[in-house]
């Protein structure tokens, strides 16, 4: 394939995925956002209308002067994605169409990830989703997959969880397994890249995303965009050794801040707080098996019960003890609370806030507005989804 073959299949990638973020725009801004010539972008947008992938939407607001038309992507294009948010014991999956509607409402499996067959399982419960939707292969763009762990994405290797066989990634062998193109990364890289495009980090320089879920994770946007570190494994916020615990972290170190903030430990902490005859709803919640421990453990922190409050504080203290450090070290404009966790909502700020007063210098912690993010649920299957839009050159 020539070079100019190359360029003009990545122009086409670059403003489809612009008109994905933004909804809606005009040839003079596709023109700045893509750094090409009007005329070139002109005839690339010409193109993909011929190609029913872009429509006219209509003329944007009057600047003055003559009103441009504005395009968006074709919201009956049938070209789909497959979006995976996988934690440690629970997978959910859902299929999105270029305007982000969903055409197959989410599924949620339980899924070990420390389970050699794993892998395997993953496959069978894409591939019955699949079957599910009705959608033909040939239909689908790709499939993006947010998961915990040591994942170096640019080789599409998980080095904490789902082994595979020797000398081929993770990557590699579900895109083998599956037939479609696959991506993996790190969850919450992906939960900030979707908070930088959809949610509280959109047109901001320098965020820091954290991802409370069955870890504790942290995305990172520097100078407008996502930052990964030299080799991809930036924001390893949760192995901060800021624990006074002397419990293992799934590392192999002690005093990582993750044993005592994750959601897994909260809720170990609420069942044993259960089993030793505390006064809470949670043992009432737990009994219902048609939900996971977290939802229980959430919901029963909404209805303002002690014992889950109390949890839910001792760990969003610690989650601030962490921030002090990072305000000091990036001096970040905003902290968006993101991930499953988030869902506790303003019951997690006191404790939070409470931590950077007592260890943060307030004439740099000031400078810092903390944010709950408004994707929730949503944020790591819209994050999933938005790794296979990188990636693709929309063919």
């Amino acid at each position: 394939m020539s070079a100019t073959i190359k360029k003009a299949q990545r122009l086409r990638a670059d403003i489809i995925k612009l008109l994905y973020y933004k909804k809606q725009s005009s040839l003079t801004d596709l023109s700045q956002y893509t750094k090409k010539s009007l005329p070139l972008v002109t005839s690339t947008v010409n193109g993909l209308i011929e190609d029913g992938l872009i429509i006219e939407q209509g003329l944007a607001p009057s600047t003055g002067g003559r009103r441009p038309l504005n395009f968006l992507l074709n919201p009956d294009y049938k070209r789909y994605i497959i979006a995976v948010a996988m934690d440690q014991l629970t997978t959910q999956l859902t299929i999105y169409d270029l305007s982000n509607h969903q055409v197959l409402p989410t599924q949620v499996i339980d899924l070990d990830m420390t389970e050699n067959n794993s892998a395997d399982m993953l496959i069978s419960f894409i591939n019955e989703c699949i079957k599910k939707s009705t959608i033909s292969k040939v239909q689908l763009l790709g499939i993006g997959i947010g998961m915990p762990g040591f994942v170096n994405a640019e080789k599409g290797m998980n080095y904490s969880f789902m082994p595979v066989e020797d000398g081929i990634s993770l990557q590699d062998y579900l895109s083998k397994k599956l037939g479609l193109p696959v991506f993996v990364d790190n969850d919450s890289s992906l939960i900030a890249l979707a908070e930088l495009n959809f949610g509280e980090a959109r047109n901001l320089e320098d965020v820091l995303v954290v991802n409370i879920g069955w870890g504790t994770g942290l995305g990172m946007i520097v100078n407008g965009k996502l930052y990964r570190g030299s080799s991809g494994y930036a924001g390893e916020f949760s192995h901060i050794p800021l624990s006074n615990s002397n419990t293992l972290c799934s590392c192999g170190k002690r005093g990582c801040l993750e044993v005592e903030t994750s959601l897994l430990v909260m809720v170990q902490k609420a069942e044993a707080a259960v089993k030793n005859g505390e006064e809470t709803i949670l043992k009432t919640f737990f009994e219902d098996e048609s939900k996971s421990k977290v939802d229980h453990f959430l919901n029963a922190v909404i209805k303002r019960d002690q014992v889950a409050i109390t949890i839910l504080s001792d760990a969003a203290f610690q989650i601030g003890k962490g921030l002090a450090t990072l305000i000091h070290i990036m001096n970040p404009e905003r902290i968006v609370l993101s991930g499953r966790g988030a869902k506790a909502g303003k019951m997690l700020l006191p404790p939070i806030q409470q931590a950077i007063n007592e260890f943060c210098i307030p004439r740099i912690a000031e400078q810092t507005e903390i944010k709950f993010s408004t994707l929730i649920d949503k944020a790591e299957l819209l994050a999933a989804a938005s790794l296979m839009v990188e990636n693709s050159l929309f063919d």
